[in-house]
């Protein structure tokens, strides 16, 4: 896996222990550049629109504007900026419902410092990083809707584009994924590009979520 470098993230969060702490514990990986922080939704919009962010960690529940009102707004404005939820919720249903609407990944509050790092890690390479908890809500909604293996052929998905699909559900980089079927990494890009149209997915989390919904991959 390639790993990122000097990223810039957000933290926001409205308790100022758990905001402080997480952004010392950043301050720590070797791949984190800056950290800035922001105590609700609102003042974390404002500060993306006179700063870079390549990522943000975002509370669940706050005042003034919470995480899931936040998170739309961010996916509709900042579609460049990848968002790892946090909160002490594990229902299914509401961390299925986040990415539906475009969040990268989702963290338990009391997620040990490891996962962090690779949760940060995989968002940036890879545009997602699933976890136990975002595996069982993806295994939950295909229970709930069931299985469609026609959805390939009707949505003009060719072998190709399945089998780099297959890929970047088992956490590839696209470089990785361009060595391992010997095309360039601009190439994997575009049909990356392709399939996100033609699913009408958001970003990456977006295709793995349609991919397992769809027969396309097993969790």
């Amino acid at each position: 896996m390639n790993q990122p470098d000097n990223l810039s993230i957000l933290v926001t969060d409205d308790h100022t222990l758990f905001r402080r702490g997480t952004m010392m514990l950043l301050d720590s990986f070797d791949e984190v550049g800056s950290v800035d922080e922001a105590e609700n939704g609102k003042q974390a919009l404002e500060k993306l629109s006179e700063n870079n962010f390549d990522l943000i960690l975002l509370d669940l529940e706050m005042p003034v504007l919470d995480g899931w009102e936040t998170a739309k707004k961010i996916v509709s404005k900042y579609p460049e900026v990848k968002i790892i939820m946090v909160s002490m919720h594990d229902s299914l249903q509401i961390i299925s419902d986040l990415i539906e609407i475009g969040v990268h990944s989702y963290l338990l509050k009391n997620a040990d410092p490891e996962e962090v790092h690779k949760a940060i890690v995989s968002v940036t390479n890879n545009d997602f990083y699933y976890n136990q908890l975002v595996s069982k809500a993806l295994h939950k909604k295909i229970q709930k809707n069931g299985i469609d293996k026609g959805v390939a052929r009707r949505a003009d998905i060719s072998p190709r584009e399945i089998e780099i699909l297959q890929l970047i559900c088992q956490e590839l980089t696209m470089k990785e994924i361009g060595e391992k079927l010997f095309v360039s990494e601009q190439t994997v890009h575009t049909h990356r590009k392709n399939l996100m149209k033609k699913t009408k997915a958001k970003n990456a989390v977006g295709l793995v979520k349609f991919a397992f919904q769809n027969g396309i991959a097993t969790i």
